[in-house]
């Protein structure tokens, strides 16, 4: 039987919706949609490459609290609401994972949760792989 941790980002919604900031099942760790929600629950202020950098954060968090690093990240799927921040989304994205570089998507969407969040974004990782 595989081992499966849950990590917690302190979202108002994982309770109340009933879900999880990232899953580890063996060497794999899922990472939810994750909008720019600061600790208060509150949205992240600006534009979308803050808010990028901000759903960035969170998901780095989780698959650390998890045993993985950002270097083990080989999936993410962006969703953006507007398709002229795609740019901005970019550069939030490579400050990231320049190095890295995993399979990325873009997708632009009719609208998010809140109304004020122009991003989200999921993340798979694959925790100790061969080079």
């Amino acid at each position: 039987m595989t081992t499966r941790t849950k990590a917690s980002s302190g979202s108002p919604f994982e309770a109340t919706i009933g879900f999880s900031r990232a899953v580890r099942v063996g060497n794999r760790i899922l990472v939810s949609g994750t909008a720019p929600v600061e600790p208060d629950g509150s949205s992240t202020p600006g534009g979308a490459e803050a808010q990028t950098a901000r759903c960035l954060a969170i998901i780095v968090a989780a698959i650390e609290q998890l045993g993985g690093s950002a270097a083990d990240v080989v999936r993410m799927r962006m969703f953006l609401t507007d398709a002229a921040d795609a740019d901005a989304v970019g550069r939030a994205h490579g400050a990231f994972f320049s190095d890295v570089r995993p399979a990325s998507t873009m997708v632009v969407v009719a609208a998010l949760l809140r109304p004020e969040w122009k991003v989200e974004i999921e993340a798979e990782a694959i925790v100790g792989t061969p080079a």
